[in-house]
Formats: structure tokens, sequence, C-alpha cells
């Protein structure tokens, strides 16, 4: 492209496009940087992506940067979170070519097109938790419960640590739903959810299992933190009050069973997957369940730690 050429297409761009030398300095800044980034380009000629990409996301930038220098396949667009001037966050998209030397093939510079795409973002992040999401209760759905369980499986099994689970139940749920009506059910459902987030760290998960089942995940917590947290939030969701005259032996009123299982990471450990865990969980709650109700009982595993197969 003619330089002339170059230099009217920049100009007039809503875009930002830059010119950066092999050290990632800009020397050149078309005049869209004033609207989307906050600065004049004078005010950035001289400096590196660091002025306005946000450290963390440094690494993989320059990662990319070099990545697209090798020549190896097509040049890869970067989306990385940054600063303007006065400290507002946006998200940019970053779309760098490299000019290289017909005869050294060594890199000269890169042009580079900037785009703000935080509305852009902001949807597709909304729209992923929307996709985690139960929609009745507003808690995590069993999609978010199955990526966490994973998560939390593998960071025991990595660290040696521990990780427990309950799975709850709320106890003649469908006599409930008989008696008052699936609307009632539905508003039951919500305000259980609501007390079992309410009764537990931030950093624990509270995902809608299915029906009227609920899952608990408690990070780095042992068997007697799992005991503890699993009764009180029985006795949370009994405290609620909520009439159920099918469910005499809870006093009228809503109750849940608790079934707790505590995985440790030991040596000599012989269960390997996260499943394990809920079917201890899951006889556990079978346990409460068939021995009167509006209880918690619980049960331990051992897991082999080991780092082979953990990301």
């Amino acid at each position: 492209m003619h330089e002339t050429d170059f230099q009217f297409i920049a100009e007039n761009s809503a875009d930002v496009i830059c010119r950066i030398t092999a050290d990632f300095v800009l020397f050149y800044v078309s005049p869209a940087s004033l609207g989307v980034l906050g600065w004049t380009p004078e005010e950035l000629v001289g400096r590196g992506p660091s002025a306005y990409v946000i450290p963390e996301d440094m690494p993989m930038l320059l990662r990319i940067a070099k990545r697209n220098r090798s020549r190896e396949g097509e040049d890869t667009t970067a989306t990385v979170r940054a600063r303007k001037k006065d400290g507002t966050p946006i998200w940019i998209e970053i779309n760098p070519r490299e000019m290289h030397d017909p005869a050294t093939e060594e890199a000269q510079e890169a042009v580079i097109v900037m785009r703000d795409v935080t509305v852009r973002k902001l949807l597709e992040e909304r729209l992923e938790m929307l996709a985690m999401t139960d929609g009745l209760t507003g808690i995590a759905n069993r999609r978010a419960f199955d990526e966490a369980l994973d998560r939390e499986w593998k960071r025991t099994l990595r660290h040696g640590t521990q990780v427990s689970l309950l799975l709850m139940d709320i106890d003649y749920f469908k006599e409930f739903n008989d008696q008052y009506g699936h609307q009632a059910g539905d508003d039951c459902l919500r305000a259980v959810a609501r007390a079992a987030v309410g009764a537990v760290r931030a950093t624990d998960v509270v995902a809608r299992y299915g029906g009227e089942e609920l899952a608990l995940i408690l990070p780095q917590v042992d068997v007697a933190g799992a005991w503890e947290t699993a009764k009180k939030v029985r006795s949370v969701i009994e405290g609620l009050g909520i009439p159920h005259e099918g469910n005499p032996g809870g006093g009228g009123a809503v109750t849940v069973s608790v079934g707790a299982a505590t995985a440790l990471a030991r040596m000599g450990g012989t269960m390997r997957m996260p499943e394990g865990l809920l079917q201890a969980a899951d006889h556990a709650l079978y346990r409460a369940k068939h021995g009167g109700r509006n209880r918690v009982e619980g049960g331990m595993l051992i897991v082999p730690r080991q780092m082979a197969g953990v990301a």
C-alpha cells in the first residue's frame, strides 16, 4: 500500500491504527486513539503497549506478538483488557500484521489495528453467565456445577488438600407441589436456594443439581467443616418456616435432608474421579432420607495424591 493511501485510511478510521517497531515501540498512532483510549497520538508515540494494556494481560499479548513474528501460521488476534487515560477499563481487540524485510525476512515493524470491543465482551460474558445459571433459582446450574466440581477436584489432587460436597433434597417436595401448586413450589425452591447461598461462604458453589435437589461444593473444607456447614444449612432452611403440611416429621414446615462427603487427597488412595465424591454424597443423602429426613449424614473417601493427569 502506498504511504499516502495508508495515511488517508488511518486518519479517517474509527479504529486506532498504529505502526510499531520490532521492539514494540509505537512510532505512529492514528487520531482515533483519543476517542478509543483517551490519549492523543502524540502522547502514545514513543511508548509501548504497557501504556494502556493492563499488566496481567501483557504476557499474553507479547506471546502472540512473538508467535506472529515467527510467521508460524496466520497472524493471531488478541483481545485484552486495557485502561483509558482516565482509568476507565475497556476491552480492546488488537489485530497485528507483521512487516518483514523482503531480503532478510526479518521483522521491521508491525501495523496494528485496535478497536474497542467492550460492549461485545460484556454481552459475551452476560450470555456465558446466563448459560451457567439456573433460570428458576438464579444459582449455578448443572453445567456450572460439573465444571466447578472438576476444577476443585483437580486442585485437591494437585495440592494434596480436601474438598467437600453436600447434596441436599427438599423433603416430600412432590407432596408440597401437589398440595400448594407448582407456583408455590417454584417460590419454595427459590427461597431454599437463597437460604443455602446465604449460609455458606462466597467461595462455595451452590447449584441446582436437578429438580428439588441442590449441590454445594465446599473447597478446602474437611470432614468436620462439611458436617458443620451441612447442619447450618439444614437449620437455616428449617428456620424459614415455610408451611408444609405434608411433612409432619418436620413440624409441618419445609425441611431438607443433607448428604455430606469429603475427599481427602492422600498417598495410597483409590478414588480417582469426582464421580466417587458424588456417589459418596448421594449415598449419605440416601441414608439421611431413609433415616427419618430433616437430618444430615456424612461420609469420607481417600483419593490418590498424584500429579499425573491433573491440569
